[in-house]
């Protein structure tokens, strides 16, 4: 299980947190911390796989709680920022602290959802490689290998991975909520990957008609 600290100063919004990750297969909450220095000592003492962190909060704020992890010679914990906080000397300034990603609110789990699977596959690769390729790189650091088509705003690649999976393996055509279902993402979000499969030719569009719309069928093709 991958152990998750959860930083608001909120308490219901923490708490809502708390229910997105854990009900994420592979992650758990470990603790939950309202303040600067509650996340701090919380780190110390629990030493997470990864911290979800507020920017805004009622003593220290949450860029200079990233400064204080990053110079502690015992915090080996990686952090991804979710706050309200959308200027962009912000956004600056955590992405120079090191953070795997910075999530505005208010946002969706599937958002958090592909975030935290992303970092759930780094987590396990990193952990039995003894070296590191140039992909394996690219994956960490976000990049993608040249010639790769890129993916439209919003979408990740490691839910276009399991998108993907879903259609290669499939014997037969599938719906969007079929996908949604196996890769337990929302049916809009698995039809938009599956519409940008289509749009890349990567994949086809078979319509079955019954009764009223015809439903949108999806099958690999590339």
């Amino acid at each position: 299980m991958i152990r998750v600290l959860i930083v608001d100063d909120d308490f219901m919004v923490a708490k809502v947190h708390s229910g997105y990750v854990n009900k994420t297969p592979g992650f758990e909450v470990v603790g939950v911390a309202h303040t600067g220095m509650d996340a701090l000592r919380a780190v110390d003492d629990l030493r997470p796989d990864l911290v979800l962190l507020d920017i805004y909060l009622p003593d220290l704020d949450g860029l200079t709680v990233l400064r204080e992890l990053r110079t502690s010679t015992s915090a080996e914990t990686d952090v991804i920022v979710i706050s309200a906080a959308n200027d962009v000397e912000t956004v600056r300034a955590a992405m120079r602290g090191g953070v795997l990603h910075y999530l505005i609110k208010p946002f969706t789990y599937a958002a958090l959802y592909d975030q935290l699977k992303h970092f759930a596959a780094l987590h396990q690769r990193l952990s039995v490689l003894s070296e590191a390729g140039q992909s394996d790189v690219d994956q960490v650091f976000g990049g993608r290998p040249s010639g790769a088509t890129p993916l439209p705003k919003g979408l990740s690649g490691e839910t276009a991975e399991l998108v993907e999976r879903v259609l290669r393996t499939s014997t037969e055509d599938v719906s969007a909520a079929e996908c949604a279902a196996r890769t337990d993402i929302s049916r809009v979000s698995a039809r938009r990957y599956l519409e940008h499969f289509v749009a890349t030719g990567q994949a086809a569009v078979r319509l079955r008609y019954g009764t009223g719309r015809p439903e949108r069928r999806y099958y690999w093709v590339s």
